[in-house]
């Protein structure tokens, strides 16, 4: 088993994470940003989040926290080709702000995001609690979780892993060869590297990461995972709720569950813990989801 002083694949993975997320000004609040040397078919969603909430960040009068991002994802982008985020100031205030941001290629509207920041201060505080679950260090890294498994889950195996994913449980692939099911699926996250001060950046980098594993539970409850199995899944929605300050170069839990699907929609849930069992945020994402029996 790999330990955590060990060195880490994706450490030049990681890299590229900060390079998109390091924007360009095209114009007064446009921004363009590109895509990593790794790619699915279309534009990840987390990428477009992660890249929304800096364009909208950068735009701020005041410095101010996220407080919750909503997106609407509309149609598939090129990898191949550079995004357009446009930006609209919705309210600019000392201690609230809001921005719609438009993610475009081509002259089309890909994605549209809401982000909202407010500076509340401290006032009434309770949280649940995390499940208790070995440490992060102690679990092996995703690397060895797919060996052997490369031509089942090809897209995993070649994708961008700026991540470093330590699975509390077996992940899809690993439960379906076992014949397995489990409602939840739990996740230790960091980053392969040192993240900068910016809050912004650091909260960028969990929406990026919260558009992974977070389906995972509506296949397993049902004993499915992807490559084994026909599924057609596509994310329609997604939004995070930022409830503390977040440092994503240390271990985040994010510990995911899915209350229902049904009519081809799926839900998932998903919370995301420090160390200490403080909760950070929380995720909320329905997809499009579609089993094709063998």
């Amino acid at each position: 088993m790999s330990t955590a002083d060990e060195p880490l694949a994706g450490e030049s993975d990681f890299d590229e994470l900060l390079a998109i997320l390091d924007l360009r000004q095209l114009a007064d609040d446009i921004y363009v940003g590109s895509h990593p040397s790794k790619n699915p078919v279309r534009t990840f969603g987390g990428q477009m989040m992660a890249q929304s909430l800096v364009a909208a960040s950068r735009s701020l009068r005041h410095e101010l926290p996220p407080a919750a991002l909503s997106a609407h994802f509309i149609a598939g982008g090129d990898p191949d080709k550079d995004l357009e985020f446009h930006i609209t100031r919705l309210r600019d205030e000392r201690r609230f702000a809001n921005r719609r941001v438009d993610v475009m290629q081509n002259g089309e509207v890909l994605t549209t995001v809401l982000v909202s920041y407010l500076a509340g201060g401290r006032s009434l505080e309770h949280g649940i609690e995390p499940p208790d679950l070995p440490d992060p260090q102690s679990l092996p890294p995703i690397d060895e979780l797919l060996r052997g498994y490369e031509e089942v889950v090809p897209h995993f195996a070649s994708a961008l892993r700026p991540i470093d994913w330590r699975y509390t449980n077996d992940p899809t692939w690993v439960m379906r060869d076992k014949g397995e099911k489990l409602t939840y699926n739990r996740v230790w996250m960091k980053t392969r590297g040192a993240m900068p001060d910016d809050p912004a950046v650091n909260a960028a980098a969990l929406a990026y990461a919260s558009d992974t594993t977070v389906l995972d539970s509506i296949i397993t409850t049902h004993g499915l995972s992807w490559g084994w199995d026909r599924i057609f899944a596509v994310t329609t929605n997604h939004s995070v709720w930022f409830h503390r300050p977040i440092r994503f170069d240390e271990w985040v839990l994010y510990s995911t569950s899915s209350p229902v699907a049904a009519d081809s929609r799926g839900l998932g849930t998903g919370h995301f813990f420090d160390q200490e069992g403080q909760l950070l945020a929380t995720v909320v994402q329905e997809g499009i989801v579609k089993h094709f029996p063998r």
